[in-house]
């Protein structure tokens, strides 16, 4: 089986900025600027990951693991200070509420932009709208600015199109917290129809209990490093534990 995903020793680094008091920035300026106001922040340290076409996985770990900025290099939205990411097929998900959303578009050209974004031609989109708009539940509002939108409404929005675009790779990353309940059903039904069809899925979750229902893979990160690679039930007991 091919890899839909290739992670090849990815490292990331980000400067934090350091809000200090007065005293001690006039003190540093006397000083001729000497030492750093700043420091670096290691999101990942040359994290070595493949996911095959058609497998289930939930990135774990606690706040500050890394996990969302590793998911954020597989999408494309990050490129990495050192090491490479590969894709296969087109890749879609939600990794920020109404990303790729312009506010001052209506629902039904951004559904267009969003989609075309995300790979598909003006004739899929067309195609395919009628579904998008059903799903989202979004009715009415389809000719609205998105910028009136509740985040629950550009949540439905986003997924709607995103699922809808057939991925071969789907990211989703802690988003489903956002939408009502009914919604969120709604939604993990249709994620698990994507599982069911050998999409490739690469789920970031505090809940454990439902990505144990999702996944069967799990790959659990600390402070950037890849700690554990294997069954979700170890992964999950192991970050319980």
């Amino acid at each position: 089986m091919v890899n839909a995903i290739e992670v090849s020793a990815v490292s990331k680094q980000f400067v934090l900025r350091h809000t200090r008091s007065i005293k001690e920035a006039v003190v540093w300026l006397i000083k001729g600027r000497k030492g750093d106001l700043s420091e670096k922040f290691h999101a990942l340290k040359d994290v070595t990951l493949d996911i095959k076409t058609g497998e289930t996985v939930a990135l774990l770990g606690l706040n500050g693991s890394g996990k969302s900025t590793l998911l954020k290099h597989i999408s494309g939205v990050m490129l990495p200070d050192s090491g490479s990411v590969r894709t296969r097929g087109r890749v879609a998900g939600l990794i920020e509420v109404g990303a790729g959303f312009h506010p001052d578009l209506s629902g039904r050209d951004n559904v267009y932009l969003n989609g075309a974004i995300l790979g598909m031609t003006e004739k899929q989109i067309r195609e395919r709208f009628d579904d998008i708009v059903e799903f989202s539940e979004i009715g009415q509002f389809i000719d609205t600015e998105v910028k009136f939108y509740s985040s629950g409404m550009y949540l439905r929005l986003a997924f709607s199109v995103a699922v809808h675009t057939d991925p071969e790779v789907f990211l989703i990353d802690e988003i489903l917290a956002v939408g009502d309940e009914p919604f969120q059903r709604k939604c993990i039904s249709k994620i698990e129809d994507l599982a069911r069809d050998g999409k490739t899925l690469v789920v970031v979750s505090h809940d454990l209990d439902l990505v144990s229902r999702i996944c069967r893979r799990g790959v659990l990160l600390n402070h950037g490093e890849l700690l554990y690679d294997g069954p979700i039930e170890e992964a999950v007991r192991l970050l319980r534990s």
